[in-house]
């Protein structure tokens, strides 16, 4: 393997390391709360509907999560006598 190419995969590695670590100090004191986002507002993917950040297309789509304040989630009221869910839901998925 050339050294370039080390190079490449040991600087990779160290983006990945300083993004996850950057990732789980933002999301100190939350806990993803499913079908509480609005279309077009959840964060990554959990089921059919949903591809990654930015993808639900439905409002309070059951399977597609934010993060929201830690102990918060199924205390969420929403519209139409929802509440959030610290698991995905069958409620509100598009076919």
């Amino acid at each position: 393997m050339s050294k370039t190419i080390k190079a490449l995969a040991v600087a990779s590695a160290v983006a990945a390391a300083l993004t996850a670590t950057a990732n789980t100090a933002s999301a100190a004191g939350k806990e993803k709360c499913f079908g509480v986002s609005l279309a077009g507002e959840n964060g990554c993917a959990a089921g059919p509907g949903t591809s990654c950040a930015g993808t639900s297309t439905v409002d309070y789509q059951g399977n597609a999560w934010s993060l929201v304040d830690k102990g918060s989630c199924v205390t969420k009221m929403l519209p139409g006598d929802r509440m959030g869910s610290l698991e995905a839901l069958t409620r509100d998925v598009p076919a």
